[in-house]
């Protein structure tokens, strides 16, 4: 693609990119001991990962017009479960395996009440929100449970090491965004989320599984519930009743506010090449026009730019 095309093409992402970076020189000119650091940008990719995990799910849901409340304690009862398997059985992998189970399901009854029942996602999943965090306060007498015992193993140094003074957490964080930009770009269901969050009658009318599209968007964020949660006490070296409720506003400001429409996302995503977290400043009609918060990186998409193959999944646009 010829470099101007590109630059013109995506204008509005190269100039937030650019404002970010102006920012960041300036606060490195104006305060050198802390920007020019590296332990504040090691402290920054220690926890990052999680809200961006989590974040990468929820954009599936916000694409598909529907909205999910409940991850915030979806990733506490995630990490409740893998504390108490890894503490009684000491098998952190047998806890992962049980912990990304409890996120699917939490995922899958999410979905079937939305789509089997008609209810609103954001009443059902603001109610299973309040049900887990109950269950978790009720199950653990307000008490936590400490992994302490799991930082010398080899499951804590998979998952949350280093390397040198890289942590792992980053590394495997930007697996899943990998992983999130393949299914939404390149797969049949992230061409179905979109389609749905147009039209989901005409989708319907097409021959898509609506209501399994939406449960499989339900899902998702469920599993990357499990991981953010998972990630979070390795991190903390605790598991707290309270887990995961800090990440509700970073997350929905850094979908939201990041550009992803939320009442589906149609004809909007393909027109877009980018996905993902933005510097939440002014850029689009999609913004809330706050210059806040702008230290969230932007994720593009390099493999559209150079990828030979581009495909075309719509052959013209549906007209609402």
């Amino acid at each position: 693609m010829n470099l101007r095309k590109l630059v013109s093409s995506y204008k509005t992402q190269f100039a937030v990119l650019g404002v970010m970076l102006i920012l960041l020189i300036f606060f490195a000119v104006m305060n050198p001991r802390v920007f020019l650091n590296y332990n504040i940008y090691r402290a920054i990719f220690t926890v990052y990962p999680i809200p961006l995990i989590l974040a990468c799910g929820l954009v599936f849901t916000s694409a598909c017009g529907e909205s999910d409340l409940s991850f915030p304690s979806t990733v506490g009862a995630t990490l409740w479960i893998f504390s108490l398997v890894s503490t009684n059985t000491g098998y952190p992998f047998l806890g992962l395996l049980c912990a990304i189970l409890t996120g699917l399901t939490v995922g899958f009854i999410n979905g079937i009440l939305v789509t089997k029942l008609k209810l609103s996602s954001l009443v059902i999943t603001l109610g299973m929100n309040f049900l887990l965090r109950g269950l978790i306060n009720i199950g653990t007498s307000g008490q936590g449970i400490s992994l302490v015992f799991l930082n010398k193993s080899f499951f804590y140094k998979m998952f949350v090491g280093r390397i040198g003074e890289f942590p792992l957490q980053m590394l495997w964080g930007f697996v899943f965004v990998v992983i999130c930009l393949f299914l939404f770009n390149r797969h049949q269901f992230g061409a179905h989320i979109c389609f749905v969050g147009d039209n989901r009658v005409s989708a319907a009318e097409t021959g898509i599984k609506v209501d399994r599209v939406k449960i499989g968007a339900f899902m998702l964020i469920g599993f990357a519930s499990a991981i953010a949660g998972i990630l979070s006490g390795l991190i903390n070296n605790t598991f707290w009743p309270t887990a995961g409720d800090s990440y509700l506003l970073t997350t929905m400001a850094a979908v939201y506010l990041g550009g992803t429409p939320y009442l589906g996302w149609g004809r909007y995503c393909y027109r877009r090449r980018h996905w993902g977290f933005y510097p939440q400043l002014p850029g689009n009609r999609h913004h809330f026009h706050r210059p806040h918060r702008v230290l969230y990186p932007v994720f593009l998409r390099p493999h559209y730019y150079f990828s030979p193959y581009k495909p075309q999944i719509f052959q013209y646009e549906t007209e609402r």
